[in-house]
């Protein structure tokens, strides 16, 4: 095992490369009726009242409010595709730590890596860290709350099914928890893959 700062990473005999399965990256589009989205959230900012309405006290005002609901109904349509973005992205991790497992299994000297009786040995986060490791372009997604998201979700709900405080507030919150609930799973202590010892392909979708 080799320590470095405070992190532990599993040494493996020989000085090669292990090709990992490719890792499908998702691609920028994310709803297909993002018209249909709005109006979703339109109608969350009009069914919890979250923007107080007192029509006819003065039209100024009055356009002021609509334009402050709009910018709300906005905001929760940006905070929606940023869900479904980090849900893609957890969708396509857990297939590839999947995939990653059976290459694991097929080859003899890294099927032992990941069996938790020996010490040290990689648990599935482990690969969410070595895809960190790789620095693999990932424009603001953070891979821990994708996938919890995706252990969370097994398909991404409609807007409509969430409350303005989960999309402004609380799925990070869930997201996060669900991922450390989830690799703790495996018995401590964990150790990190090296990364220099491991390559694999990108594959935008």
């Amino acid at each position: 095992m080799r320590v470095v700062g405070h992190r532990q990473f599993i040494e493996l005999p020989g000085t090669g490369t292990h090709q990992l399965p490719p890792l499908f990256i998702p691609g920028h589009s994310q709803v297909k009726r993002l018209d249909r989205v709005m109006q979703m959230a339109n109608e969350l900012v009009e069914s919890e009242h979250l923007i107080p309405i007192c029509p006819g006290i003065d039209p100024a005002v009055d356009a002021e409010l609509e334009r402050r609901k709009m910018d709300l109904a906005i905001n929760l349509v940006e905070r929606y595709l940023a869900f479904v973005a980090h849900w893609r992205w957890g969708d396509s991790i857990l297939e590839w730590i999947r995939q990653c497992e059976l290459t694991f299994e097929a080859q003899p000297e890294l099927r032992p890596l990941l069996r938790p009786d020996i010490w040290p040995h990689a648990g599935r986060s482990s690969f969410v860290t070595l895809i960190e490791d790789k620095e693999v372009p990932q424009p603001r997604i953070r891979l821990d709350q994708a996938v919890g998201l995706r252990l969370t979700f097994r398909q991404p709900p409609p807007l409509a099914c969430f409350s303005d405080q989960f999309l402004l507030y609380l799925n990070s919150a869930v997201a996060t928890s669900a991922y450390r609930t989830w690799a703790e799973m495996t018995p401590g202590p964990q150790a990190s893959l090296p990364p220099e010892r491991f390559t694999f392909e990108l594959v935008r979708m």
